[in-house]
C-alpha cells in the first residue's frame, strides 16, 4: 500500500510502499477515504514534539470503509463506513476504568505511537471503529475524530452551561467546531478570536461574534462587548503564551479558561489579579473520550453540527500536496481544515 512518512524532522514527507496490514483477533483493516491534516502533524513533522520513532505515517483523523476483519469481529462488517477513535487503550488500567482512557498506561495514538492515516489502509482494534451515519460525509467524519471531539471535550472540561458566554481563541479546525458546539450546548454569546478575516467570516456564519485580534487588543474588545464583565468560558486553541494570557484576562468572575493548543512555552499569570480576585479556574483539556464520539455523530446526523464549511480543502495522497498543506497550516493560513481524500 502507498503511504506518506515522516522520515526526518524538518523535511518533507516521503512516499513509501508498505506491506498491506492483516487483521488479527478483534482487529480490522480500513481502506482510508479521508484523513484530516491537524496542527499536531505539523509539530510531529518539525520535531517540536518528537515522536517515539521514525519513520512514521502521521494522521489521526481517519474515516473509510472496512476492508477486512479478524477473528471474533462481528461489528462492523466489511463494506461498512466507519470513523476511527485515534486512542488505542487497554481498557483495564486505572485510567481506563475511571473513564479517562487518554491517560491509559499503555495507550497508543495513531499517527504518533503507531502508523496513522496518511496511507491507503490502516489496522485498528474493531472497538475503535464507529459507524458513520448516511447523512455525514467521509471528510466530515474524519475531522470529527480530532477537531470536533477535542472541542467537545474541552467545552465539557470548561463546564459550559446553557445561557453562558464563550470566547474561542483560534478559529481553525478545532476552534470552528467549538464555536458550533458552544451554540448547540446553549451558549448565548460565542466570540471567535483570530487574525484571519477569512476565518472570522466563516465563524460569523456559524453565529459567532468576530473579534479581530490583529486590529486591537482582543481582551479589550471582549470586555467592551460584554459591558466590562468578560466571558464565562474561554478556549485557547492556538498554543501561544500570548493567547493563553489573553484567554485568562477575558474571564468574568467565576470564569473557566481551558488550554487546548499544544505548546512547550510558559506563560505568566498574576495569582491575585487573574485567579483569586475573580475566583477563576484554569484547566487543561487532553484529547477526548470514545464515549463522546457517538454524541457528536448523532449531532451531525441531525444537522445540529455542520462541518461542510469546515473542510475547506481536499487534496490527494500526494507528498507535494500534503507538504503544501502542512506549510500553510504551520503559517496559520486561511484554510480551516484540509483533508486528504480518495
Amino acid at each position: 500500500m502507498r503511504a506518506l512518512q515522516i522520515v526526518d524532522y524538518g523535511r518533507p514527507l516521503a512516499e513509501a510502499v508498505l506491506t498491506d496490514p492483516v487483521p488479527g483477533p478483534g482487529e480490522l483493516v480500513v481502506s482510508i477515504r479521508a484523513a484530516g491534516i491537524c496542527r499536531s502533524d505539523v509539530h510531529y513533522r518539525s520535531g517540536s514534539r518528537p515522536v517515539p520513532s521514525l519513520p512514521l505515517v502521521p494522521g489521526h483523523e481517519v474515516a473509510g470503509v472496512v476492508d477486512a476483519v479478524g477473528p471474533g469481529v462481528e461489528q462492523p462488517m466489511v463494506g461498512d463506513r466507519v470513523c476511527l477513535h485515534y486512542l488505542i487503550s487497554c481498557g483495564g488500567c486505572d485510567a481506563c476504568r475511571r473513564g479517562a482512557e487518554q491517560f491509559c498506561a499503555s495507550g497508543q495514538m495513531i499517527g504518533l505511537d503507531r502508523q496513522g492515516g496518511y496511507a491507503e489502509r490502516i489496522l485498528m482494534p474493531a472497538r475503535n471503529a464507529f459507524p458513520i451515519p448516511d447523512a455525514v460525509s467521509m471528510e466530515a467524519a474524519a475531522v470529527m475524530m480530532c477537531s470536533t471531539a477535542t472541542a467537545y471535550h474541552a467545552l465539557r472540561r470548561g463546564g459550559l452551561a446553557a445561557g453562558e458566554s464563550v470566547a474561542v481563541f483560534g478559529s481553525g479546525g478545532v476552534g470552528m467546531s467549538a464555536i458550533q458546539l458552544a451554540g448547540a450546548l446553549g451558549a448565548f454569546e460565542v466570540f471567535a478570536v483570530d487574525v484571519s478575516p477569512a476565518k472570522l467570516a466563516a465563524a460569523t456564519g456559524y453565529g459567532a461574534i468576530p473579534v479581530h485580534a490583529g486590529d486591537s487588543d482582543p481582551v479589550a474588545q471582549i470586555l467592551d462587548f460584554t459591558g466590562g464583565r468578560g466571558v464565562d468560558v474561554t478556549l485557547e486553541m492556538v498554543g501561544l503564551p500570548l493567547t493563553m494570557s489573553q484567554s485568562i484576562a477575558s474571564l468574568a468572575p467565576g470564569g473557566r479558561a481551558v488550554a487546548v493548543g499544544l505548546t512547550h512555552e510558559e506563560f505568566g499569570m498574576n495569582a491575585y489579579r487573574d485567579l483569586v480576585r475573580r475566583e477563576a479556574l484554569v484547566t487543561g483539556s487532553a484529547d477526548h473520550l470514545a464515549a463522546e464520539i457517538p454524541v457528536l455523530l448523532e449531532m451531525a446526523r441531525r444537522g445540529t453540527l455542520d462541518l461542510s464549511g469546515v473542510v475547506t480543502t481536499t487534496i490527494p495522497l500526494d507528498p507535494a500536496a500534503v507538504e503544501t498543506a502542512l506549510v500553510a497550516l504551520e503559517g496559520f493560513g486561511d484554510d480551516i481544515r484540509t483533508v486528504i481524500a480518495s
